[in-house]
């Protein structure tokens, strides 16, 4: 086989690539995934192929999505059409939908688009077992934090609403080529069953969301003014004098709940 490829590829900064190679994280990784034959496995980036390879031998057959085009070629050379279906695309960009569901996520995500990646994940959540991303630790903690907590905000907020969130373990700077700025650490995301999951609409519960942490300083009277009044906060069983980062999830779920019900019934023309 050709393995010249990744030793000369250069990391490419504006793709955030940094490339696995510690053989131990990548035995722990795999053993947490637990892949199977016939299961359909995606992995996002595969990069220089180290899953990929632990995945094939375990799996049989992977699914990868690669936007280098230098990288997509030699791994196109390393695999055969049975062990690799290569999709040469922009996970930010890429149809789901042309993937069958049931589908396991796998990835070292780049940082510069792990928030963006994760939220443009949620609508396929339905047709999705779980996913295993390798993140930023920062991005990790705040996924996972609870209310009150330092690190809880948007983010925490957003995916909690969807999934059931485990952080795993942290992955040394010193376990990639070329080592990070920062430490790494492996997040398992599990959809909620779609009957557990807030009957709201998405987006709406998206839309209070992002407000209320928008100026996370202020209390919710203040900072969801634009949405809804202090006695909206209050029927909905919220104080109007907190603030964003120490609401649960069912808290925001009633707040949008109440943004619903103090929203101005639309205007319907008598003449019809």
């Amino acid at each position: 086989m050709n393995t010249a490829g990744p030793l000369q590829h250069r990391a490419r900064k504006r793709f955030g690539q940094n490339f696995l190679h510690d053989p131990r994280v990548i035995a722990r990784i795999i053993d947490a995934i637990d892949p199977h034959p016939g299961q359909t496995i995606v992995e996002i980036g595969p990069g220089q192929a180290a899953l990929t390879r632990a995945l094939v031998e375990r799996a049989g057959h992977v699914t990868a999505l690669e936007i280098d085009r230098d990288l997509a070629s030699w791994l196109r050379n390393e695999f055969t059409p049975q062990q690799l279906t290569l999709i040469e695309a922009d996970a930010l960009k890429f149809d789901w939908s042309d993937l069958p569901g049931s589908l396991r996520l796998v990835g070292n995500l780049p940082y510069n688009i792990s928030s963006p990646l994760l939220f443009s994940l949620a609508p396929i959540a339905e047709r999705v077992l779980d996913q295993h991303f390798m993140l930023q630790k920062e991005v990790v903690d705040r996924m996972v934090a609870g209310p009150g907590s330092r690190t809880y905000g948007r983010l925490s907020a957003m995916l909690q609403f969807r999934y059931r969130l485990t952080k795993l373990f942290d992955v040394p700077r010193g376990a990639f080529s070329p080592p990070p700025q920062v430490t790494s650490s492996i997040v398992r995301m599990r959809p909620l069953p779609i009957a557990e999951l807030p009957l709201i609409d998405p987006a709406i519960y998206g839309r209070v969301v992002a407000t209320a942490f928008g100026q996370r300083r202020k209390t919710l009277r203040n900072a969801l003014a634009t949405l809804m009044g202090a006695e909206d906060i209050t029927r909905a069983g919220v104080d109007p004098q907190a603030r964003a980062e120490v609401l649960s999830v069912a808290d925001f779920v009633r707040l949008s709940d109440a943004y619903i019900r103090a929203r101005p019934a639309p205007v319907t023309d008598a003449t019809g």
